[in-house]
C-alpha cells in the first residue's frame, strides 16, 4: 500500500494560531481540499466562529483564515492508512511535518488547536519529543471528524470558539 501525502500548511508569515488535523482523509485527499468530506464539520464551525462562509471557494476560505492570522496544517506530512480513520495509521510509516523549520517561519505562533484526540496524539508521539518551542499553548478541541459524533455541532462550536479567541488576542 502507497503511502498517503498530507497537503503543504496554508500559511503566512504573520500566523499566530496554528490548527492542526492528523492527515487527510480520502474526500479532502481527492479533492485536493483540507476537510473536503461534506459530513465533516470544520467548515460550518469555521463560518459560525469567524464568519469564514462555508460555500466560499475553497482558496477564498483558505485566504480568510490567513487574514485573521490562522494557519492550516497536518500534524502528519505522509503515512500508510488503509481508508481514512486514523486508528488505520500503521505507526511504522509515519513521517512527521517539518515543525521546527514551520516554527523558525512562522515565530509569532502562540497556540495550537488540535483537531481532535488522534491529531494531539501524534503530536505527541512524533513532533513534540523534537521541538524546544517555549510558550506555545496547546489545546485539544472536538474533532470536527463525521466519525465523532458523541458530542452536537452546536457543543462542538463552542469549543471551537477558543480559536477566534487566540487570534484576537494575538493581533
Amino acid at each position: 500500500m502507497n503511502p498517503v501525502r498530507s497537503f503543504p500548511p496554508s500559511a503566512r508569515p504573520d500566523a499566530v494560531v496554528l490548527l492542526l488535523g492528523s492527515m487527510p482523509g480520502e474526500a479532502s485527499l481527492k479533492a485536493g481540499q483540507y476537510y473536503a468530506h461534506p459530513r465533516n464539520a470544520f467548515w460550518p464551525i469555521i463560518e459560525a466562529v469567524l464568519g469564514i462562509r462555508r460555500d466560499l471557494p475553497y482558496g477564498d476560505r483558505l485566504t480568510a483564515l490567513a487574514e485573521r492570522r490562522i494557519a492550516l496544517w497536518d500534524v502528519l506530512a505522509s503515512c500508510v492508512r488503509p481508508g481514512s480513520l486514523d486508528s488505520s495509521i500503521l505507526g511504522s510509516t509515519v513521517v512527521p511535518n517539518d515543525f521546527p523549520g514551520f516554527f523558525r517561519r512562522h515565530p509569532l505562533i502562540r497556540a495550537v488547536f488540535f483537531n481532535g484526540a488522534k491529531a494531539e496524539q501524534a503530536w505527541k508521539r512524533w513532533v513534540a519529543p523534537s521541538l524546544t518551542e517555549p510558550g506555545i499553548r496547546l489545546v485539544r478541541l472536538p474533532s470536527t471528524s463525521p466519525a465523532h459524533a458523541g458530542l452536537s455541532l452546536q457543543q462542538k462550536t463552542d469549543a471551537w470558539r477558543a480559536v477566534a479567541e487566540a487570534a484576537r488576542q494575538g493581533k
